[in-house]
């Protein structure tokens, strides 16, 4: 009977352990009261396991029910919040009351340590300074600028040591959550932004080639699909862009398969683009200072003033401890103008990067050209700790300011203390497209050879949404683009920013598919519900794959026109696929590898390297080779 009643007491035990180690996939959202926070952090109490909320302050978790999540954001105080029944949760933070708003600087001098404590001091606040002639402007910046050094309240300053070499290396990127397969049956649409950023994969390149780890978080998969041109025939019809579909197997899981999605933009010849109101925008901070920052934003904005006409028109603003117009408006003919005021930029200071946008803003909106292409190019290393110095508030500040009409390129440069996190942030949250310049020859490139992709939208808020057939398809996930993912109601609402498509732009997008009656071992199941509609397939409709649904805006517009396209359940043979989709599945292969997905059997860079190098193609500019050389250093690593 002792035997009996121990067997009894740990059967229960068992029981009780298994039910509450059960883990389930919550949903939620961090706010403090009225707006959300982005990249705020959560945890479970205890343990190592966490995540951090989307650039909408939501997030996704595995939790078992009883544990305690704790959610931080800097400048906040933590909360916490214990896990019942429910599946969503909403948690709040308070300001923190003693949160510093300024930065402190001090004039260099030697002095010893009972000195430094009484040095003297003064605030350096993000005044804008407007309305002065060019040259007064530059004296007073250069005065707020020279020659000091920054004790910062932000945690993520650039620290140098006596040689000025970086010693604490503090480069950020926002966490990515991978996206899992999904039932057509529970959520039967999927709906997301276009992407054509290429930052992350110009960014992985440097790490690489530097011999340095790639964060998995630093890989955006559709950033590097995206880097690359494809042979997309351009659009016959009244539409800014074609559509182009093709199905094939999946070279990392043999039971998958690949769907590509994939948009052209109509490419504008040269003399008929319209007249362009440009303002550069340029950090002139302390944490400029390094060879492969400001020197290179001067060659990189030099080599886009080289593409300028008679009618365009730029404006030169900095910032640091303050804002400035360093050049009003001036005709793309002056170009040695141009290039004198951009010589004249030197680095020094803190980083009052909100008031340079607002400054930067009105210069485009006073100078607005109807019809034009009006554009804030904003060149940095993202360190903002001045005045808006949140992701969250750069964010706000840039929503507002698109609905100005003014479009945003954001240009990211350096390494260190490299902000990817709010660079994204700024080109998402605007009518915005975002780059990493590493070389003079990546700013040639995006600058001057993709001038007019880079530069000059046909279209905006660019939406997919797709319906994959129950009938055909047992689950489906779509490949990176996990930042860009929008409700289904998202997709007819006007009001919800999306990607721009730029002149003779492509977007390529993938899903892996796992038809019905195939086992994975990635994806179980559900049960078959008890109330959903048992409705006869139609013999028609059992052909047909998916139906995708797209929605743009033109770019003076405010309104959406909508396209369909039916997909066919017609998949080929992967080595008889076109070698574009070829060259692009090898891509989004190794972005797979880099980012130690748990939802690929096959992580051989070997036979990525086996598949890119059959998929070469026409490679004019050699990136394609590049490509290659990067995927055998990372081999030998």
């Amino acid at each position: 009977m002792k035997h009996v009643k121990h067997f009894s007491l740990a059967l229960a035990m068992l029981i009780n352990f298994v039910a509450v180690g059960q883990l389930k996939t919550i949903t939620g959202v961090v706010t403090d009261g009225k707006n959300s926070l982005p990249m705020a952090n959560i945890k479970i109490k205890g343990t190592r396991v966490g995540t951090q909320t989307d650039l909408d302050g939501k997030f996704s978790l595995q939790v078992s029910e009883g544990a305690t999540l704790v959610a931080s954001f800097q400048g906040y105080t933590s909360n916490e919040v214990t896990i019942g029944k429910a599946n969503h949760y909403v948690i709040v933070l308070k300001e923190e009351a003693n949160v510093l708003k300024e930065v402190v600087v001090h004039g260099y001098r030697t002095v010893s340590k009972k000195q430094s404590v009484a040095a003297s001091c003064r605030v350096v606040t993000s005044k804008i300074i407007e309305n002065r002639p060019n040259a007064n402007v530059m004296t007073t910046l250069q005065g707020q600028l020279a020659g000091v050094s920054i004790q910062s309240t932000d945690s993520n300053r650039d620290v140098k040591d006596k040689k000025g070499i970086n010693s604490n290396p503090d480069e950020s990127y926002g966490a990515l959550i991978e996206n899992v397969f999904e039932s057509p049956v529970a959520n039967p649409l999927s709906t997301f932004s276009i992407d054509v950023d290429n930052a992350s994969y110009t960014n992985i390149r440097r790490l690489i080639n530097n011999g340095q780890k790639v964060p998995k978080d630093a890989v955006r998969v559709e950033e590097m699909v995206n880097f690359f041109k494809y042979n997309y025939n351009q659009p016959t019809g009244v539409h800014p862009f074609s559509i182009h579909t093709e199905y094939s197997a999946c070279p990392w899981n043999t039971n998958s398969k690949l769907l590509r999605i994939a948009l052209q933009g109509k490419t504008i010849e040269s003399q008929s683009l319209p007249a362009s109101n440009l303002v550069f925008l340029v950090d002139v901070s302390g944490s400029m200072n390094d060879a492969n920052k400001l020197p290179l934003v001067k060659q990189s904005l030099k080599a886009l003033t080289s593409q300028l006409r008679a009618d365009d028109k730029i404006a030169i603003v900095v910032y640091a401890g303050a804002a400035g117009l360093v050049l009003p408006p001036t005709s793309g003919k002056e170009k040695n103008k141009i290039i004198e005021a951009l010589d004249q930029l030197s680095a020094g200071g803190s980083t009052a990067g909100g008031a340079g946008i607002e400054l930067a803003y009105k210069v485009a909106q006073e100078n607005f050209i109807k019809g034009g292409n009006n554009r804030v190019i904003i060149a940095t290393d993202g360190d903002f700790n001045v005045g808006y110095n949140s992701t969250s508030d750069l964010g706000q500040l840039i929503e507002e300011k698109r609905k100005t009409g003014v479009f945003l390129t954001c240009l990211g440069y350096g390494m260190g203390n490299y902000k990817d996190t709010t660079l994204e942030t700024l080109a998402d949250k605007g009518n915005g497209n975002y780059a990493y310049i590493d070389t003079a020859q990546e700013a040639n490139r995006f600058l001057v050879k993709e001038f007019k992709g880079s530069l000059f939208a046909i279209a905006k808020d660019v939406k997919i949404q797709i319906e994959f057939n129950p009938a055909l398809v047992q689950a489906y996930r779509l490949i990176g683009y996990e930042n860009r993912k929008l409700r289904p109601e998202d997709f007819k609402n006007d009001a919800i920013d999306a990607g721009e498509l730029g002149s003779g732009h492509t977007v390529t997008a993938f899903y892996e598919i796992i038809p019905t009656g195939i086992s994975s071992s990635f994806y179980t199941a559900a049960d078959p519900l008890k109330y959903a509609s048992k409705v006869e397939v139609d013999t028609q409709l059992h052909q047909e794959l998916a139906t995708i649904k797209f929605r743009y805006k033109k770019p003076e517009e405010e309104k959406s026109i909508e396209m369909t396209r039916v997909i066919q359940n017609n998949p080929g043979n992967l080595y008889n696929s076109s070698t574009d989709f070829r060259f692009a599945t090898a891509v989004a292969w190794f972005g797979l590898y880099l980012r130690d997905s748990k939802l690929i059997q096959n992580n051989t860079v070997a036979d990525i390297l086996d598949l890119a190098n059959n998929a070469i193609g026409t490679d004019k500019e050699g990136y394609r080779y590049e490509f290659i050389r990067l995927m055998e250093s990372q081999q030998n690593n």
